[in-house]
């Protein structure tokens, strides 16, 4: 039995009694009618739901447990994955994985947040927030794909750099800003995605790339919907409120025109309904805009990164 958002429940309501009369369905007791009505409600309603969605409830979807996470785009988007540990100053750190693999042959470098599921995973993996030598591992398998020549994919699925006292006595900060410049002049094409949360400088740090691409229900934000709601009201309960006023959406980061490059498509009811479906929409859109980058130079790939966060700032004369 799956996890269910506050919104999908009547949704869920409705799967359940389809499984159950395919469960009983028997050639002697056809349910077979009465399950094709179900199931046409069902996608009528599933319909109304998702076209109708507010942010706060696009930010659930985002942080949804059963979302796909960076090694679900591994397994089925990838192939020969080999992963990388450690920084070689400090430690390992499972909040943060990356390592090398083949996207349809070629190889490539692959970086993403990884989240848990069940408690023991969830604190393994510390809720997918990096610690400082996270973001070093991440640099120092950068600098391996450009020295071996070979594109940079990283998956952004993440609240934020961990803010506990360990992490900023090793350089979080410092981390975080060393990642930005470096990722900067990197001479490889980097492609980013945001899969789910996309949370202020924990996410900058793997997205600094030529494409930035966000899934259709993930956000990208400076900050949490309660952390800005802490901040302005003193109160983190009116996250929903927040989330309205920061406009973290992929549609509405899209209406910018120059934070990212595209949106993807998820299957409906968002990419936990259907991961596969979703890796292979995601696939899709990663070998469409490599394939632009791989038309230019290493120089040009530079520039072209460049000039991208450039027109993002606006100069009052």
């Amino acid at each position: 039995m799956r996890f269910s958002l506050d919104f999908e429940k009547p949704l869920v309501e409705l799967e359940r009694k389809i499984r159950e009369l395919k469960e009983f369905s028997t050639a002697k007791v056809d349910f077979t009618g009465d399950i094709r009505k179900l199931e046409k409600k069902a996608d009528k309603l599933r319909a109304e739901i998702f076209s109708n969605l507010s942010r706060w409830q696009r930010t659930q979807l985002a942080r949804h447990v059963d979302r796909p996470f960076t090694l679900d785009f591994v397994e089925h988007i990838f192939t020969d994955w080999f992963e990388v540990h450690g920084d070689r100053n400090f430690r390992d750190d499972p909040a943060l994985v990356c390592g090398f693999a083949r996207l349809d042959g070629e190889p490539c470098c692959v970086i993403g947040h990884q989240k848990g599921r069940d408690t023991k995973e969830k604190v393994y993996r510390n809720f997918g927030m990096p610690n400082p030598e996270g973001y070093r591992k991440a640099l120092r398998v950068m600098q391996m794909a450009e020295q071996f020549g070979v594109p940079i994919f990283t998956f952004v699925d993440t609240p934020g750099a961990f803010p506990g006292i360990g992490a900023e006595e090793r350089g979080q900060a410092e981390a975080i800003a060393r990642n930005l410049r470096e990722m900067a002049a990197l001479t490889v094409p980097v492609i980013v995605t945001v899969t789910g949360e996309g949370g202020s400088g924990g996410a900058l740090a793997i997205a600094v790339g030529n494409k930035v691409l966000m899934m259709e229900y993930s956000v990208y934000a400076v900050i949490s919907p309660e952390g800005c709601a802490a901040i302005l009201w003193s109160d983190g309960t009116k996250g929903p409120q927040a989330s309205e006023a920061l406009k973290l959406t992929a549609h509405d980061i899209r209406e910018l025109g120059c934070v990212i490059d595209d949106v993807i498509p998820e299957p409906l009811g968002g990419a936990h309904n259907d991961p596969v479906a979703a890796a292979a929409k995601v696939k899709e859109y990663l070998k469409k805009h490599l394939e632009d980058l791989q038309q230019l130079s290493a120089e040009e790939i530079v520039e072209q990164r460049y000039e991208k966060f450039r027109a993002m700032t606006r100069v009052a004369e």
